[in-house]
């Protein structure tokens, strides 16, 4: 099991600039669909990277 948390360890940041408006619409729409921003944003990266990779 611990071969799987270092896999999944989360030790950087990426800085977005989004306008206040977007932000808690999307803020809002998570809590209502019971995730976190930071959930939403992990797995549109992971698609995206899963999508493009290798192309």
């Amino acid at each position: 099991m611990a071969a799987k948390q270092k896999k999944n360890k989360k030790d950087s940041q990426l800085l977005i600039r989004i306008d206040k408006e977007t932000r808690d619409l999307f803020l809002e729409l998570c809590d209502k669909q019971n995730t976190k921003a930071a959930r939403e944003i992990r797995r549109f990266i992971q698609g995206y990277i899963d999508s493009h990779q290798g192309k």
